[in-house]
């Protein structure tokens, strides 16, 4: 507040409580949710991507395609499920810029409410729509003949790990859209890290068919990482050795960017 003809006064710090915090996450999450389900066409573009990927791979590029066991499908989905999480995120960094560059989130900033309400609830409503678009993914699999070899709990498991991973990435997209705020230069920016990331990996060809000085890199990073670990779990194979780096990456993404985000919005 201003006082008329003093100086300029600082609003006093706000007290919310635990409680009040979930309350005001809860709150911003069904806001962003409504406006994903006012915009169905989100859903319908967040798929159509997805979907094609898995017919181009499935039916153009199988048979070119070498993997060390199993067939080409069974080897192909999990790396689909990992990149549709992630290609996903970007609306994390497109919706927040275009509330950043509307206004809403002075008039949140302006409210009582916790300020970390406004970034958890964003992240929380993509979350909510990976989900579907995974269970999506795994419906169109199954129709292209992929099948899964694991016990139910352990391929549950396996999709639960993909929307970890897809979670953790969606703060980075959220430290992007506070750096960048504008939604166009945040949707090319998202991009940028996980073009590398998707396609020098394990997502679709085995990290053997590389050149040495990429496997190093391939075989390291966490897209193949989570890969290996999410195809060893639906396909049947050892986990321990990827699940725990897998995890390792996950909580060290998670935290470093939740760190960088909160504290990129309290400086705007």
């Amino acid at each position: 507040m201003t006082a008329l003809g003093g100086p300029l006064i600082k609003d006093p710090p706000r007290k919310v409580t635990f409680s009040q915090g979930i309350a005001d996450t809860a709150g911003i999450t069904v806001r962003n949710l409504r406006r994903i389900i006012r915009t169905p066409r989100l859903m319908v573009f967040s798929t159509v991507q997805p979907v094609m990927f898995v017919l181009l791979f499935r039916y153009v590029f199988a048979g070119a395609i070498k993997v060390p066991t199993g067939s080409y499908v069974d080897y192909l989905m999990p790396g689909i499920f990992v990149q549709t999480t992630l290609f996903g995120g970007s609306s994390t960094a497109v919706g927040l810029a275009t509330d950043l560059q509307g206004g809403i989130i002075d008039r949140f900033r302006s409210l009582p409410m916790a300020r970390s309400a406004v970034l958890a609830g964003r992240t929380l409503a993509d979350l909510v729509r990976n989900v579907l678009v995974v269970l999506l993914m795994v419906g169109v699999g199954v129709i292209v003949g992929f099948r899964f070899h694991s016990s139910i709990g352990t391929d549950i498991a396996g999709l639960v790990l993909v929307l970890l991973f897809g979670y953790a990435f969606s703060w980075l997209f959220v430290a992007v859209a506070l750096y960048v705020k504008d939604p166009e230069t945040a949707q090319v920016a998202g991009f940028v890290p996980l073009f590398p990331l998707v396609f020098a990996s394990s997502a679709f060809v085995p990290v053997t068919s590389m050149p040495g000085w990429l496997q190093a890199f391939a075989n390291v990073q966490p897209v193949s990482v989570f890969v290996n670990a999410v195809r060893a779990m639906l396909n049947g194979g050892p986990i321990q050795h990827w699940l725990w780096q897998s995890v390792a990456w996950a909580l060290g993404i998670l935290i470093a960017f939740t760190i960088i985000g909160v504290r990129q919005y309290r400086k705007i």
